[in-house]
């Protein structure tokens, strides 16, 4: 699984979205929090927002604000939302893969790998990676 930047940003916007829940997060300071480039973060959160992740609220105390609880958004809908599938083979569905020959069975592997990672990206949710962030003294 490549990990794009795009992809990384959005996770981590998220988490930090959610540990300030439920106050609302401004894209600039989230941007500098995380150090993300504020043009670069914009175009996620929208994608964010459409994919039904995220509200958005105008105005001078406006910000960001998760659209579900936490515990029912995992890394794997954040994934999905910013970049698609979570596994492709040059380029394609992991699924629509062909091979032939001595490589028929390769797709399998393929295959396997995606649902691999559709165990963990699925089963780990924005509240149990804040959880696991807090600092304990």
């Amino acid at each position: 699984m490549y990990v794009s930047a795009r992809t990384d940003y959005a996770v981590r916007a998220m988490l930090a979205i959610a540990a300030d829940h439920p106050h609302l997060v401004k894209a600039a300071s989230l941007a500098a929090v995380q150090d993300i480039p504020l043009s670069f973060l914009q175009g996620i959160l929208l994608d964010l927002r459409r994919a039904g992740l995220l509200h958005s609220h105008r105005g001078v105390d406006g910000g960001y604000a998760l659209a579900r609880p936490a515990d029912e958004i995992t890394v794997g809908d954040v994934v999905r939302a910013v970049g698609g599938a979570l596994t492709t083979v040059r380029g394609l569905p992991t699924t629509t893969t062909t091979y032939h020959g001595v490589a028929t069975g390769l797709k399998d592997v393929w295959l396997a790998v995606e649902e691999a990672i559709e165990g963990v990206v699925n089963h780990r949710t924005l509240a149990q990676l804040t959880v696991s962030a807090i600092p304990t003294n």
